[in-house]
């Protein structure tokens, strides 16, 4: 039978028709427990109140004009991200592939409009991911992203995650810029160290190359700060976020210093949609409840009460479970059995969690989800890994 959505997903066999909080409902009436938050995106659970009353509003008013005009919401979120960040300066998007296409059109510019149209390449790190346009599979280089895409495109040089004498190694006259994710999150919650985060901005500065982040996964108060690299003391001169700015509306954003983007004028860059009145009203309420007093150190305290039940989990399920790794609501569990046994068999206990790379099961809850929601997650894992026992 010919298939009218085109067949690019292997999905869970799964219909969800409401969601509330940290949960969903499926079209047979189950309610799963989801610790996957549409990949680190529903960092407000699902239909929270206000956002809903936010896009509401704003759908009642005006929902697109392009970027012929200014778009006051943009602005406004422009402002709070500039206030609350290293950025001067914000470019809106629809998606993290969008922000991460930006920050390299932008990283080059800088260098082509201070005399330097030689420094293209962009050195990225192995088991990276960064979307899946062309450009930035090819950021990516994993043959898993390029098989069958090639020719891929030029100007990215690939080292392994952390090995910083590679680094060195790889940079040479043609270098425009460093990119990294301070947390690989596909390639399955890896944080790089603070110290190597703080030796890349060295390494950046020594070598008059620009920092670029990728902070679309690990952002937006994942890990316990409102960005990643804010543990590190650090500041990147460019930065991609997406995902968890929408609260599930699709939103992205590149920003950066005034610097790194003096190539950036009128006709450079641009999208249709990016920074619409819908997606940037519903951005700005995100951004209002993440930095409300308290949040963030609410956000710690149950990553704490996590990171200890899932590191019991796995003690008591070795033959299932190996380590537990992450940072904040941002955690990969690295299995023993093949990570997707896990994920499938989740969902006969009405447990959602996303497979990632290294063998890895990622937990990326609500960033308001209950310490007792996080307590019924394990038990349900503990559940999921009995019943895995069962067959070994």
């Amino acid at each position: 039978m010919t298939q009218s959505v085109m067949p690019t997903y292997a999905r869970a066999p799964l219909s969800f028709v409401k969601g509330e909080g940290s949960w969903l409902m499926d079209d047979k009436g189950r309610r799963f427990l989801d610790m996957g938050a549409g990949i680190a995106v529903n960092i407000l659970g699902h239909a929270h109140p206000d956002l809903v009353a936010v896009l509401h509003n704003q759908a009642e008013n005006l929902w697109h004009t392009s970027n012929l005009y200014d778009v006051p919401n943009q602005q406004v979120l422009a402002d709070k991200l500039v206030d609350a960040t290293f950025a001067d300066t914000v470019f809106f998007t629809n998606s993290g592939t969008e922000a991460m296409e930006c920050a390299v059109k932008m990283a080059r510019k800088f260098h082509y409009e201070n005399g330097a149209p030689e420094r293209v390449n962009i050195i990225a790190f192995n088991d990276s991911f960064h979307g899946r346009s062309l450009g930035m599979i090819s950021a990516a280089g994993a043959e898993k992203l390029t098989k069958g895409f090639g020719p891929m495109l030029p100007g990215f040089i690939h080292v392994p995650f952390g090995d910083h004498a590679a680094v060195r190694g790889a940079i040479d006259e043609n270098t425009a810029a460093i990119l990294v994710e301070p947390v690989q999150g596909e390639g399955g919650i890896v944080p790089m160290p603070d110290h190597q985060l703080k030796e890349l901005r060295e390494i950046c500065d020594e070598n008059g190359i620009l920092l670029i982040l990728d902070e679309i996964q690990c952002g937006v108060g994942r890990t316990g700060k409102l960005f990643a690299h804010e543990w590190a003391g650090i500041t990147p001169d460019i930065m991609a976020i997406a995902k968890g700015i929408g609260g599930g509306f699709p939103l992205g954003a590149c920003l950066a210093t005034t610097r790194a983007a003096s190539g950036m004028v009128a006709g450079t860059h641009g999208s249709t949609y990016g920074g619409n009145p819908l997606a940037t009203a519903v951005g700005s309420a995100v951004l209002d409840i993440v930095n409300t007093e308290g949040f963030l150190q609410n956000v710690n305290a149950l990553a704490g009460t996590l990171r200890q039940a899932l590191e019991g989990l796995v003690a008591n399920h070795p033959k299932v479970f190996k380590s537990v790794r992450g940072t904040g609501l941002m955690i990969g569990v690295e299995c023993v059995v093949p990570n997707m046994d896990v994920v499938n068999a989740g969902y006969d206990f009405e447990i959602l969690t996303v497979p990632g790379g290294a063998n890895v099961i990622r937990m990326l809850p609500a960033l308001n989800i209950t310490p007792e929601e996080l307590t019924d997650a394990v038990a349900r894992l503990d559940r999921v890994a009995s019943k895995l026992e069962e067959t070994l």
